[in-house]
């Protein structure tokens, strides 16, 4: 009697390795231009930590590099909104030095504080009028727009004061606009705070950041989508142009005082940290905790070359270099999407 041969199970195949990808494959899917400020925030800090060990790591000038970087923090996120939108604004810088211009010569000559800062922001948010006005109805080029306002503001605010600078002696302005401490902080701190916050929740957490994003991305589709886009880019140059005009009562308040030169190597500062900071030239992309982080990257490297003995120009030269990579930066992600 034959017996049935053993029936042969099969043996399951050895067991593979994964098939995700390696470290480094996954590294050079990274798009680097998101992280460049992060990255270049912390080399800088050590470079100057190692090469000027005696002052750059004191707390006082740690505090200094902040509350240096206010005002430029703030009109860093004003302008997120209108590079997001794919315009720009040129003429931060004039509006700061009138603004606090406008406001000194206020409260000089009414002696209310307040009644002073609401005519410097006034002023600042009218001239954002007017540049939304003349792109969204005229359709004129942004550029060509704010570089016009840029040269009428300045020259409005050497004609206000005749070139004279404005003292601002009122404490409770002084206290509130840029010498003041709350809970043990500086009072700028805080006034950059509330900026980051209120920027980053208008645009990630409202609607309103989003038909700004789409403007940029693709006017035409967010227009056919049913988004305002003329509202859209007019509002963003209001609130550009309002930011300065804070900036302006910040300097104005720290400063004690009001002069027409106020503002007026701002912008290519503020400009260096918004596309550092992972903002689009062309639009679509906006960051405004990167547009912060961007603005204490610049703060820094000022305060660090002023202490290696550098002079204004050679700090001008090397913010020139910022900008050229984070616009090589910006042109390789434009490309990429």
């Amino acid at each position: 009697m034959s017996t049935a041969a053993p029936q042969k199970t099969a043996t399951p195949p050895p067991e593979t390795t994964s098939s995700r990808p390696g470290l480094l494959a996954r590294l050079k899917k990274v798009n680097w231009s998101n992280y460049v400020v992060y990255i270049g925030f912390a080399v800088v800090f050590l470079f100057f930590a190692v090469t000027q060990t005696q002052y750059f790591l004191n707390s006082t000038n740690l505090f200094n590099i902040i509350i240096q970087a206010a005002p430029i923090s703030i009109m860093a996120i004003g302008m997120v909104f209108v590079l997001s939108t794919g315009e720009i604004d040129l003429s931060i810088g004039s509006i700061v030095a009138l603004s606090a211009l406008s406001c000194a010569v206020t409260i000089q000559s009414s002696g209310m504080w307040w009644l002073g800062a609401i005519v410097g922001l006034a002023v600042g948010a009218l001239v954002g009028l007017v540049n939304g006005i003349f792109v969204t109805w005229i359709r004129l080029p942004s550029f060509l727009v704010t570089l016009a306002t840029m040269g009428l503001v300045a020259g409005v605010a050497r004609q206000l004061t005749e070139l004279q600078s404005i003292p601002v002696t009122d404490k409770a302005f002084a206290w509130l606009f840029g010498g003041g401490t709350l809970l043990g902080l500086p009072i700028l701190i805080w006034w950059t705070a509330i900026a980051v916050l209120v920027g980053w929740h208008f645009l990630r957490q409202r609607r309103y950041g989003a038909h700004v994003l789409a403007v940029g991305d693709n006017s035409s589709a967010a227009r056919v989508s049913g988004i305002k886009v003329n509202r859209v880019r007019l509002m963003v140059f209001v609130g550009s142009a309002s930011a300065a005009a804070l900036a302006g009562l910040l300097y104005a308040g720290r400063l004690q005082g009001a002069r027409y030169t106020l503002g007026e190597s701002d912008l290519m500062t503020v400009i260096a940290a918004v596309i550092v900071g992972g903002t689009s030239l062309f639009g679509g992309r906006g960051a405004v905790i990167g547009a912060l982080i961007g603005s204490l990257l610049m703060s820094m490297i000022n305060n660090g070359l002023i202490l290696a003995g550098l002079n204004v120009s050679q700090q001008m030269i090397v913010r020139g270099i910022i900008i050229l990579i984070a616009v090589s930066f910006s042109l390789r992600g434009k490309k990429s999407s």
